[in-house]
């Protein structure tokens, strides 16, 4: 009996798996459809010329006005004011000046978009109507336009709020440029309860209308250190009395190079720069003390953190050899260690797949590992997800000059492009979230 009965139940799961492979057929080519319906809505909202020159505007007044770490107190209003004309609820203040609003069901799946919204100490060099209105400040990396394409796509998002199978979350971050914003925000519940985060970043490297990122290392994690070597002052007529540090500054400097040179697998790309040296005020007197600074990079977390713990050995020893002392500093209260930016494959994947739906795939490329370093390596470290980088290069309208660059300006056509892929982003994957919940708790 009992085989009787095994032999009935696989009978009827076999039965009941077909039943189900074709009914998920049906949704999945349902769910093409609709998909597509979608996203040529999306592209559509985010090319409302309303809308375009909604962004430009935007983006015009954040420029005008840039504020740097922790003082994004007008661009927190601007961004408040625009999410209180969209309806869009949020919560205010986060980490001082960060603003956090939420658009869909206001229940589980949770994903994220992340802009960053600080300027530099920059004098703008840029001769046009919507110069800095500010003496030495500048938005010279572009987070004017981050926070102008996430607002554009908070407005998509509201518009198609009906079809959002979860909530996203839009972080509108402070201080990304001194590498604490993003712990901050992450500290005030940011990322609470949210599945995966996605981000982008302005690139010149490429031209306007292409995207570009990779999967895994993607940006460097990036620490700074300051060692004080401390020996005994004199009289540079009679070092015998002395202790002198400045040749233990030296010794330790050219000892720093062996880590890459020689202790690094060639294949695993590392940076360790020593960038500052100061010490002793008069050339007849031989200090008691040299200071030396300097700054270290690594796409893996592992030689990031072997990077920091060979520096104080060395310096240290190096100091001792010489009959001085050393005491290290990371910086971490000036300037926290920024880890790699590592881009989860799945999430990178989603990213890709929605630029190309918006771009075509001839507009995706697989960039480059770069030195550089982000914050938002901060919430991957918590969560998966990726950043991307859209282009705004245009050769003929002069937009070629780098980041960080007084003579750095933005290509306003990336903005319908950005918000698109922000709202397509957020759409599609809240959808391919509600799917899998829907497997597992079947």
């Amino acid at each position: 009996m009992d085989l009787l009965y095994l032999s009935l139940y696989i009978s009827c799961a076999i039965i009941n798996m077909g039943f189900a492979s074709s009914l998920q057929s049906s949704q999945y080519m349902m769910s093409r459809s609709l998909n597509s319906s979608i996203a040529d809505e999306i592209v559509q909202l985010a090319n409302l010329p309303e809308t375009v020159q909604w962004m430009k505007e935007i983006r015009r007044q954040i420029h005008e006005h840039p504020e740097l770490a922790f003082e994004e107190f007008n661009t927190s209003a601007l961004i408040r004011r625009n999410l209180d004309e969209m309806g869009v609820e949020y919560r205010w203040p986060v980490a001082d000046t960060g603003v956090i609003a939420s658009i869909g069901t206001g229940a589980p799946p949770f994903i994220a978009l992340r802009a960053d919204m600080d300027a530099l100490p920059i004098q703008e060099l840029v001769e046009w109507e919507h110069k800095s209105k500010l003496e030495g400040k500048m938005h010279a990396c572009g987070h004017d336009a981050h926070v102008t394409m996430l607002l554009g796509a908070a407005r998509i998002l509201h518009s198609i709020k009906s079809t959002l199978q979860g909530t996203v979350v839009l972080i509108f971050q402070p201080a990304e440029e001194r590498g604490e914003g993003a712990l901050r925000m992450i500290k005030e519940g940011a990322i609470e309860n949210v599945e995966a985060i996605f981000s982008m970043h302005l690139a010149t490297q490429f031209p306007t209308g292409v995207v570009a990122s990779r999967a895994g290392e993607f940006l460097a994690g990036c620490g700074g250190f300051r060692a004080k070597i401390c020996g005994k002052g004199g009289h540079a007529a009679i070092p015998q009395d002395t202790v002198d540090p400045i040749l233990a500054a030296a010794a330790s400097i050219i000892s720093l190079q062996n880590i890459v040179s020689r202790e690094t697998d060639p294949l695993d790309s590392q940076v360790l720069s020593v960038s500052k040296v100061s010490a002793g005020s008069a050339l007849n007197v031989i200090p008691d003390s040299a200071l030396i600074d300097g700054t270290f990079r690594a796409f893996k977390k592992k030689g990031f953190n072997a990077l920091k713990q060979r520096i104080e050995e060395i310096i240290v020893n190096q100091a001792a050899v010489s009959q001085c002392t050393a005491e290290l500093d990371f910086l971490e209260g000036e300037h926290p260690r920024i880890p790699p930016t590592v881009n989860d494959e799945r999430v990178y994947e989603h990213a890709r797949h929605v630029s190309s739906q918006i771009l075509g795939d001839e507009n995706i490329k697989v960039a480059p590992q770069y030195m550089g370093s982000e914050d938002f390596a901060f919430y991957l470290d918590q969560i998966p997800g990726s950043l991307l980088l859209i282009g705004i290069r245009n050769e003929k309208a002069g937009y070629t000059h780098p980041a960080h660059s007084p003579f750095y300006s933005v290509d306003e056509d990336v903005f319908p492009i950005g918000a698109a892929i922000h709202a397509a982003f957020a759409h599609f994957y809240l959808l391919n979230l509600t799917k899998e919940h829907q497997h597992i708790s079947c």
